[in-house]
């Protein structure tokens, strides 16, 4: 069993690193690489949570953990794997996406929890449900709207993860991403993000080097 799935990764890897035109591609394998990796070397000195913008410094405080901007929900939905803990046994292709350290901020415990699978987009009115923090949830309509600030991080990312593993995203959703990705250019931290993934798994999002 070890040896078969030493080969799918093998492959997988061969597939992706073709999709992309990468040969330098070195995907990291479980979440748990990813998680280690996230904090001891992507966030060793600190930074600010995705959606509120909070500093921390390389000791985090326990009520900021890990983001998956594009959420495994619809990942697991498009892989028709099962729950997480039934994707994570039995499919390669699931345990790469979820590692992929292009998809993964910081952020509030309560607000990742909140913001569920729920997609992105434009909510009327300004409610401040988490004080001074500018995101709002709409849980009826399933919507989150992110802060001005960070909404092309988001949207590189998310498009980044789409066209990489081949996860759909319906139109309306997509056009607002290009939209956001257009609107709001990398800064300074999105290319370092981007300079040090490059050198943790072999590959560069190219949304933030147009």
């Amino acid at each position: 069993m070890i040896l078969i799935r030493f080969w799918q990764y093998v492959l997988f890897s061969f597939l992706v690193s073709i999709t992309v035109g990468c040969s330098a591609d070195r995907p990291i394998e479980d979440y748990n690489k990813a998680r280690h990796l996230f904090w001891s070397e992507l966030y060793s000195e600190g930074g600010e949570t995705l959606y509120c913008g909070q500093q921390f410094g390389p000791h985090h405080p326990r009520s900021i953990n890990i983001e998956h901007v594009l959420p495994m929900g619809w990942v697991m939905r498009e892989l028709k794997c099962g729950d997480r803990k039934s994707c994570r046994r039995n499919s390669l292709r699931f345990n790469l996406i979820e590692a992929d350290l292009h998809n993964l901020y910081p952020a509030r415990k309560k607000i990742n929890r909140n913001r569920s699978s729920y997609a992105f987009g434009i909510i009327k009115g300004e409610r401040r449900e988490y004080g001074q923090c500018d995101v709002e949830i709409d849980r009826k309509k399933r919507r989150v709207e992110p802060r001005e600030e960070v909404r092309g991080d988001i949207a590189r990312a998310v498009l980044y993860m789409s066209d990489r593993y081949g996860i759909k995203l319906f139109k309306r959703q997509r056009k607002l991403l290009e939209e956001w990705h257009r609107d709001d250019p990398p800064d300074a931290e999105e290319q370092r993000r981007n300079d040090i993934i490059e050198r943790l798994q072999g590959n560069r999002n190219p949304y933030i080097d147009e």
